[in-house]
């Protein structure tokens, strides 16, 4: 079925990262932020978090954003009343990312090698902070020369379902659209924006659709595969 395709265009969260996005009314932001050495008071801190995660919430699926996502520090100062310094900005972000980012299984790590045994890995990831902490992350896990290409959306602001995030990393790995599959969770994301840039997509995560050139329970059902 897969037999000429060359690379393979993976989602991040709920593919091969979980327990990601934790922004609950319960979560209490301060205690990351305190770790960074911020001054501001708990309720300040909690606040100024849940309202620019709203505000990036409300308009991460309308499709005015779609190209123009705005930033964690745009959504700061679009919601915050007085002003705050850079620094304190800084670690608020810092927090941000601490509680957008998950944890990738090292089932999934193991995947990810054996997958690359057979293609070209990239990624095509929403996120709405900087890319570092995702970085970084990726180097400690062992996996971030795994990927040949890339695209971040908080890099260019550009969210799935745009293809364009799709056809840059097409283009990154100088090869035809038939030639890649996405692989991702999100009929709407992933599969939206794969079918708008004319790329193949397979469907992880119990998501089924017959647009999809197949549907597997996980990422690592997909993998067993090869």
């Amino acid at each position: 079925m897969f037999s000429q395709k060359q690379a393979l265009l993976l989602d991040m969260n709920s593919t091969f990262m979980f327990d990601e996005d934790r922004f609950g009314e319960t979560e209490d932001y301060s205690i990351h932020y305190h770790k960074t050495g911020g001054l501001l008071p708990k309720k300040e801190v909690n606040t100024i978090i849940r309202s620019a995660y709203a505000y990036l919430d409300e308009r991460y699926p309308d499709e005015k954003y779609r190209y123009s996502f705005p930033s964690v520090e745009n959504a700061i100062q679009k919601t915050v009343a007085c002003e705050l310094e850079n620094n304190e900005i800084t670690k608020i972000v810092d927090t941000f990312s601490f509680h957008e980012m998950g944890y990738i299984p090292d089932e999934y790590i193991t995947a990810l090698h054996k997958l690359n045994y057979k293609y070209k890995l990239a990624v095509v990831i929403d996120i709405w902070s900087p890319k570092s902490a995702w970085l970084k992350l990726f180097s400690e896990s062992g996996i971030e020369k795994l990927f040949a290409a890339s695209s971040f959306s908080s890099d260019h602001g550009m969210v799935k379902p745009s293809p364009e995030p799709f056809a840059q990393v097409i283009a990154q790995l100088a090869i035809r659209n038939n030639q890649g599959l996405v692989v991702g969770d999100s009929i709407r994301r992933d599969l939206g924006g794969a079918k708008a840039a004319g790329i193949d997509c397979v469907l992880v995560g119990g998501a089924e659709h017959p647009d999809a050139m197949a549907c597997y329970e996980n990422l690592l059902d997909f993998c067993h595969k090869f």
